[in-house]
């Protein structure tokens, strides 16, 4: 069976900046070749915690998309290889967090954690109720969405 190829976008779009990661999500499959969309899957998980479980357990590379409470200046992309994640994890900005902590986990556990996991994050400026993005974060998605295209070119699936 052939694994997965996933890019993960993480986030409630209803608290702000707290949904970067779908809103990056969507400025990836903008700039994403069509060649590549064949062969990557683009997930909006947004807070579906557990249930996005499947999705990792399938995955051979999993590339996550998501806003991360790194201490940074508002809007700072910060990128962290796969040992660095939960780790980063153990500080959560939101309750979807808490549960994607536990998909990894799980995944680990039962020994289906992906050969490549690489998480993309933004520093929010402002995760209160609300829709969109504060202006900190507008160019910051952009950015999240280039990087995302060097990883997935590091490995090897956008030839």
């Amino acid at each position: 069976m052939t694994k997965r190829k996933v890019v993960l976008g993480l986030g409630n779009i209803l608290n702000r900046d707290e949904g970067a990661g779908v809103y990056a999500l969507k400025e990836l499959e903008k700039i994403l070749p069509e060649e590549a969309k064949k062969k990557v899957e683009l997930v909006d998980g947004g807070v579906l915690g557990m249930d996005l479980l499947p999705y990792v357990e399938e995955a051979s590379h999993l590339l996550i998309l998501d806003a991360v409470d790194s201490g940074a200046e508002p809007g700072e992309v910060v990128e962290y290889d796969s040992d660095e994640i939960e780790l980063f994890y153990n500080g959560r900005i939101s309750w979807h967090q808490l549960g994607f902590q536990e998909v990894l986990a799980v995944a680990r556990v039962k020994e289906k954690f992906p050969d490549y996991v690489y998480l993309i994050g933004v520093q929010p400026a402002d995760i209160s109720v609300g829709v969109g993005l504060s202006p900190a974060l507008k160019n910051s998605v952009k950015e999240m969405a280039e990087r995302a295209l060097r990883i997935l070119e590091r490995w090897g699936l956008l030839a």
